[in-house]
């Protein structure tokens, strides 16, 4: 029987204040937005101020979002940065 109303994941990467990077998916980018910025998220994220979500993308199944997310979380920050301005795309990436 096929799964219905499977949602669809999203990778967000997430600005800190000091310019580091938070990466993360959620099938729901606005409520774990919301989550981070209540200090009810991530634990690495709680109690920074002036997170500003800067990227996210549709991805689709939770099996690649998780690929996707380790992928991105590997690459250096000029390259994730790349990403946040549109010069390098997801679909670049190696994910097996």
């Amino acid at each position: 029987m096929p799964i219905l109303n499977e949602a669809t994941w999203h990778l967000y990467l997430i600005r800190l204040d000091n310019g580091h990077l938070y990466t993360g998916i959620t099938t729901d980018v606005s409520r774990r937005f919301g989550e981070h910025r209540n200090s009810r998220g991530a634990k690495f994220l709680r109690g920074r101020r002036r997170l500003k979500l800067v990227f996210s993308s549709a991805i689709g199944d939770r099996s690649s979002a998780l690929k996707i997310e380790a992928a991105v979380k590997k690459l250096p920050k000029q390259k994730k940065e790349a990403l946040i301005n549109g010069d390098f795309s997801i679909d670049e990436l190696s994910v097996s």
